[in-house]
């Protein structure tokens, strides 16, 4: 006890809060340097997502001395309502001659083809891939688009009202790209979230700058850290990481801050020094904190089990923003509260000896309306989160098309709906099947009798091997296309020696959805056991953490009813992407059990002295405002991910937001407070907790022999 005491004093002794504040500011200024390059190891090609045994995989490496997998296409199309014109095809054909001078595109393009109905044009082009795949494709095309719709003609005649778009892989890369570029807004909206929610939570003009620094120099670090780790040690990171560990680490780090200043707020006017003060707040609420964060970091690894690289590598950058975000707020921002003095809590400054606020708070007044009935109000709250959870089975998870992928209606999007009107839906963007050449023939005629496959171009061989490219019937993004893949596969796998393997980018796409559902069936069930774990650890019980686990896995069920229901009938979403589930569960049960284990420690701390009944009402009473304050923090940082114009996005941030929300408000506070009221001393079931035996003034006024070890008598020691 007393080395946690004197390790807790560190971060705010009189000398050494200079130290860690000099030590902070020398780690940041390379590590600003390093998060900068976070962009240049990312890689963002749908198939470095992919695990190495999976068959589109295998094609891609195969494939590669045949030169199909250097390249995205880009296919540029033109369109008039009245009929493509003589102009418009000399327009279409110098902008091919022009597209060969854009940086980046090799070989000479692919037409101009003008459609069956005459009213469209399609050119295909092909885009040189950087090895992070998408990088500088977004460029690539905005020049390819500034040669269709202001390069020179070569004619009188005038090609006004002429539509151009550049769809397909590049187009869609392009439009991603632009899309996640919103990062850098995606930072102020969530900083500016932030900001307002700790003004109304600390009514302070001055202190919310404290966790708001604290927090980006957390993510600045982990930025670092994480760029070091894919250049190095083979992380795979992309857009998608870098924004969930934006929201993550400002609303994870600030949720600490809140736990942390609370409890300094109250320290200081109990103790007139306030590195006391400091060193007693964190060792009354750092525990806690840790083993939230823990909790949190420890689940988040858990996603390295799996095989999709893209979840993969998710896990670990995101365990590590959860982990520096901790060590920044329990060392740079205790420094940084005793350095700044009381005054940081301008205009209401807690002075030593005053009094805390004495009104009733409604977290005791919900507390106390509990306390009346708390068998039927939590059977009750059950009952209605189990309702809510229903409309889970209407979530439809299976993937989305690249054109569903935006919440608006990007270039891509439009240009592959005037493609898919006015020309085979499949057209650039083949299945690749990769064989031995001796079965070459065989292989395209069974390709050739799959239903969906419109047609297929002669074998292209290369030594002992030979490539046939199948044109899909279907968009090669939609679920039906994904069919007819499935369908070749079972086609070509039945050839004795072939050696066929099916891929290309509707491949792709397949494989990823069937490797998200192997990572949730995997996955959720060994988190679930993992956290159950860490709870009975940390409680020393076995009936509260199974409690806790319920709590927070209905939570989440009602979260995904709810979700759906939005998604399907308010936003009108197509669908979910395959891995949203995994993550979804990841962060709700993660994030839903730091609550609880914010609560559920001072209910057992009060437990201690007055018995599991005051212990409950106590807990609530006390940390129901800063739970809820972190609640909304968290809420509002997912919240912010709909800034960017992402069905994934927008899907996310609203599920865990709401689901956040829920827990902080209802589950944890009236569900989680009604089973310890109901189930009582056996809660604690088998520590010797339980098998304390607590007479009425016993409960009321506690005894010397139920004190704590290591308390010290005092208001220190009150909770």
């Amino acid at each position: 006890m007393h080395t946690m005491r004197k390790l807790a004093s560190l971060p705010s002794g009189r000398r050494a809060k200079w130290v860690v504040l000099a030590l902070w500011v020398a780690l940041l200024i390379p590590a600003l340097m390093l998060a900068g390059k976070l962009g240049d190891v990312q890689e963002n090609d749908n198939s470095a997502w992919l695990p190495g045994d999976a068959e589109s995989t295998a094609v891609v490496e195969r494939a590669e001395k045949f030169g199909s997998t250097d390249t995205v296409l880009a296919l540029v199309v033109y369109d008039r309502p009245g009929g493509i014109t003589s102009a418009d095809m000399a327009k279409a054909r110098a902008d091919a001659a022009a597209f060969q001078d854009v940086e980046k595109v090799v070989g000479e393009p692919q037409g101009p083809l003008k459609s069956e109905d005459g009213k469209a044009i399609q050119t295909a082009v092909q885009v040189q891939k950087d090895k992070s795949g998408w990088a500088g494709i977004n460029k690539v095309v905005d020049a390819i688009t500034e040669v269709g719709k202001n390069g020179g003609v070569g004619e009188e005649e005038d090609t006004g009202g002429l539509g151009f778009h550049v769809t397909g892989p590049a187009g869609y890369a392009a439009d991603s790209i632009k899309a996640f570029g919103g990062g850098g807004g995606l930072t102020a909206i969530t900083a500016a979230v932030v900001v307002v929610i700790l003004l109304l939570t600390y009514r302070s003009p001055v202190l919310p700058l404290l966790p708001l620094l604290t927090a980006g120099g957390a993510l600045i670090t982990s930025e670092a850290v994480i760029y070091l780790l894919a250049k190095n040690a083979g992380l795979v990171v992309n857009t998608q990481t870098s924004f969930i560990l934006t929201v993550l680490v400002f609303g994870a780090a600030t949720d600490y801050a809140l736990l942390l200043t609370s409890r300094y707020r109250e320290e200081l006017r109990r103790h007139e020094d306030r590195h006391e003060a400091m060193a007693e707040a964190l060792h009354r609420s750092g525990p806690a904190i840790i083993a939230s964060a823990a909790t949190v970091a420890v689940s988040l690894m858990l996603l390295m089990l799996a095989t999709l690289n893209s979840t993969q590598g998710l896990g670990p950058a995101c365990a590590i923003g959860i982990l520096v975000g901790l060590l920044a707020m329990v060392t740079l921002m205790p420094a940084l509260l005793v350095i700044c003095d009381r005054w940081i809590f301008w205009p209401v400054k807690p002075a030593y000896g005053s009094a805390g606020a004495t009104k009733e708070g409604i977290w005791t007044r919900v507390g106390n309306a509990v306390a009346g009935r708390p068998r039927i109000v939590w059977i009750g709250t059950a009952l209605a989160l189990g309702v809510m959870a229903i409309g889970a089975f209407g979530l439809k998870a299976d993937g989305l098309s690249n054109t569903d992928q935006f919440t608006d209606k990007p270039q891509m999007a439009v240009g592959e709906e005037i493609k898919n009107r006015h020309f085979p839906a499949g057209s650039g963007d083949p299945v690749y099947v990769v064989a031995k050449a001796a079965s070459a023939e065989q292989v395209r005629t069974a390709l050739s009798g799959v239903p969906g496959v419109a047609e297929v171009s002669p074998p292209v061989v290369k030594g002992d091997e030979a490539m046939i490219l199948g044109e899909l019937a279907d968009s090669p993004t939609s679920t039906t296309a994904m069919r007819t893949v499935e369908r070749a596969r079972t086609a070509v796998h039945t050839i004795d020696g072939a050696d066929a393997q099916v891929g290309g980018n509707t491949a792709i796409m397949l494989d990823t959805r069937e490797a998200a559902t192997h990572d949730s069936k995997l996955i959720i069930p060994i988190v679930l056991v993992v956290v159950f774990l860490i709870l009975a650890l940390l409680l020393r019980a076995i009936v509260a953490p199974l409690l806790l686990m319920a709590t927070v896995v209905l939570s989440f069920a009602a979260a995904m009813g709810v979700s759906s229901l939005v998604f399907n009938h308010v936003f009108h979403f197509a669908g979910a992407d395959a891995n949203f589930p995994l993550l979804t569960f990841v962060f709700l049960v993660a994030l839903g059990i730091d609550y609880n284990i914010f609560l559920v420690t001072r209910v057992r701390e009060v437990a201690l002295l007055h018995g599991t009944r005051r212990g409950a009402l106590t807990g609530l009473s006390t940390t129901g405002g800063v739970i809820t304050s972190a609640g909304l923090v968290l809420a509002g940082t997912f919240a912010a991910m709909a800034s960017l114009p992402l069905v994934f996005a927008a899907e996310l941030g609203f599920a865990v937001a709401f689901g956040v929300l829920l827990d902080t408000m209802i589950v944890r506070s009236v569900l989680v407070t009604a089973l310890t009221l109901d189930a009582d001393r056996w809660m604690w079931w088998p520590s010797a907790l339980f098998r304390r035996q607590l007479t009425p003034q016993q409960r009321e006024k506690g005894t010397p022999d139920l004190e704590p070890a290591g308390a010290t008598a005092g208001p220190s020691a009150r909770t």
